[in-house]
């Protein structure tokens, strides 16, 4: 089976965008692939954070992984600063990076602007997604494409450290997602939908009350036409609302233009809240029942076990490579 990786950051409740984009996939990846699913804390350390929210993000972002059905049997779950070979071999691809290299990065260029002054991490942050992804041997990344031109610089690492030191790491290939890679703003639909926008009704999580689900949706900007049409470029908002619809309703675009023709939004949005609701309650359910026991913790501490056999592995011969330490064999 071939490998991939994913990570995710645990800085507050992923979207309805992450969902769809990203977790709902993985669902289906780990049927076919072996697959590693790693939150990665040490990322989120790259800009300021609460020590007990980040604690409290951590665990809930691993009992979400499982309560959208990530099972533990056929996936590996674990926290990143739990496996210490990562920040070792982050600190080996930082040694192969150029710093005109990293300052090239978008998500750089974006989080350090108009700021007086931000840490070195923000910059050296793409040598660590690289040692993430490549201590797994991983063949695919699914990413979106805010993730695309890092992923680029992993392989350019991946290659530069085989040309340097031997054929030691594989070059992992990207994958973007055809459908749902980019869910946009219930309030802007122009721009992606972001856990991090200051309007809270332009996202909506898996965690958020179902009143308010209903409330968000039914208030998501539109447009005056009164249509159930795809056509993104002229109706974004309710082009978007019908993505979301076709992906959690499984049904296609052109059934759900049939099937609201000559309805108005306000038929179509209260359908499309209980199609999310549907799929959210028994996750909630889920989620509540493992924040509360003790299985979650057991999970995590056996995903850290397995995921460390792996990555110290692949360490140990990076480290011979680099002719770090006393050559083992």
């Amino acid at each position: 089976m071939k490998t991939i990786f994913s990570g995710i950051q645990p800085s507050g409740t992923i979207t309805l965008g992450n969902y769809i984009g990203a977790m709902l996939q993985f669902v289906e990846l780990q049927n076919d692939y072996n697959c590693y699913f790693c939150i990665v804390d040490q990322h989120a350390i790259t800009v300021p954070q609460d020590r007990l929210e980040l604690r409290k993000n951590i665990r809930s972002l691993a009992a979400l992984y499982l309560a959208v059905g990530i099972d533990p049997e056929k996936a590996t779950l674990f926290i990143q600063s739990e496996v210490p070979a990562h920040a070792q071999a982050g600190w080996m691809m930082q040694c192969i990076s150029y710093i005109g290299e990293l300052e090239r990065m978008t998500q750089f260029k974006d989080k350090s602007s108009g700021k007086d002054a931000v840490s070195a991490s923000l910059l050296t942050y793409p040598p660590l997604m690289a040692a993430d992804i490549l201590l797994y041997n991983t063949d695919l990344v699914p990413v979106g494409e805010d993730q695309k031109q890092h992923m680029e610089l992993t392989r350019d690492l991946a290659e530069r450290f085989n040309k340097k030191y031997g054929d030691v790491l594989t070059i992992p290939d990207i994958r973007i997602p055809e459908v749902g890679a980019r869910i946009m703003s219930l309030q802007e639909p122009t721009k992606k939908m972001s856990k991090s926008d200051p309007n809270n009704k332009a996202f909506i999580t898996p965690l958020d009350d179902p009143k308010q689900i209903v409330k968000k949706i039914k208030s998501a900007v539109t447009d005056s036409e009164g249509i159930v049409k795809f056509d993104k470029i002229n109706k974004p908002g309710i082009s978007n609302l019908l993505s979301i619809y076709s992906i959690l309703g499984n049904k296609t675009i052109s059934e759900l233009e049939e099937m609201y023709q000559g309805k108005g939004y306000g038929d179509f949005k209260g359908d499309l809240a209980q199609v999310v609701l549907n799929v959210f309650e028994p996750i909630q359910e889920k989620y509540n029942h493992l924040m509360e026991s003790t299985e979650l913790d057991r999970i995590l501490d056996e995903g850290a076990e397995k995921a460390n056999q792996v990555a110290s592995k692949t360490l140990k011969k990076m480290e011979n490579a680099m002719g770090l330490g006393r050559k083992r064999r």
